[in-house]
């Protein structure tokens, strides 16, 4: 029962996420160019419902994804944060009048399958609901230290793929990070209440973690196309958060026979999400500001491959 609420809890962060992106954006593409500098766009966005309404689903997916976090493994849950990229292709559709093309929607089912697939065949469960504190200590060193290799060497980079890949990875690796001091911060929260939850490290710790994320994701999608930056954001949080249940939270999974349709799920997902990343519909519903995206006559633009 725990596990079916994780997993509820998971999805429902998932949505949120996605329709708050695609409110905050929509939002923002109706503040008049005159008032896109400076306090005049803070202005206009805190008089926009749409823009509210993205505040409330980003903050709603946190506490989804703590709740999902506190009852459910690592390993299982976080890989679930995958769908909220078909999820805010699937908004945005609606939301911007964006015509999704059949490849686009190929890509969403084998996204889903792929996902339903792996989860299910690995199911990872058990694990420890809290890390040794002498564990963090390497754990950090070597995620940060990853995370801050491949921010230097994406700057090296020009603006392009390699560039935006590097900052998504870091960033990705942010995510993973956060979400693993999350569930530490939740299983003090149930263990000692809300002051042993604001004197634990790891509450500060995650906050850092997560705002560093989000610094260095705002600049990988501003360094190169989708292509580059989405699968390695969406898929290095997967992998990464997976890693960390398994060695850190000492999460199991299954062996054996399972081996196979695990890796054949992977291969559907990964195939789905680069896809997916190369459609201009996606481009459309998560950058709605370029041309071809804009509605002509009244009528609902149509972004096909």
């Amino acid at each position: 029962m725990g596990m079916v609420l994780a997993v509820l809890f998971a999805l429902l962060s998932a949505t949120s996420n996605a329709l708050g992106t695609v409110l905050q954006r929509r939002a923002v593409l109706k503040v008049p160019a005159s008032q896109s500098k400076r306090f005049g766009l803070v202005r206009t966005l805190l008089h926009n419902p749409a823009w509210f309404g993205g505040i409330l689903g980003v903050v709603g997916a946190a506490l989804f994804q703590a709740l999902a976090l506190a009852a459910g493994s690592l390993a299982a849950i976080q890989p679930i944060f995958i769908l909220e990229l078909p999820l805010a292709l699937l908004i945005g559709s609606v939301v911007f009048r964006v015509g999704v093309s059949r490849k686009a929607w190929l890509c969403v089912v084998f996204i889903f399958a792929g996902l339903a697939i792996s989860l299910f065949s690995t199911a990872p469960s058990g694990g420890r609901s809290q890390v040794p504190g002498i564990w963090w200590v390497p754990t950090l060193a070597l995620a940060g230290g990853l995370a801050v290799a491949l921010v230097l060497t994406g700057l090296r980079r020009p603006h392009g793929l390699s560039r935006a890949a590097c900052l998504a990875a870091a960033a990705a690796i942010g995510n993973a990070l956060t979400a693993a001091l999350v569930k530490s911060s939740m299983s003090v929260l149930s263990e000692e209440g809300a002051v042993g939850f604001f004197l634990a490290w790891q509450t500060y710790a995650f906050a850092i973690a997560g705002s560093s994320a989000i610094f260095l994701l705002g600049y990988a999608l501003q360094a190169g196309p989708l292509i580059a930056s989405q699968p390695a954001l969406t898929l290095g949080d997967a992998v990464m958060s997976f890693c960390l249940g398994v060695t850190l939270y000492a999460e199991t999974l299954r062996q054996g026979v399972w081996l196979a349709p695990a890796l054949l799920g992977v291969a559907l997902l990964s195939y789905g999400v680069f896809a997916l990343s190369r459609t201009r519909c996606l481009e459309h519903c998560i950058h709605p500001d370029t041309e071809e995206c804009a509605p002509q006559d009244g009528k609902t633009a149509t972004a096909t491959l």
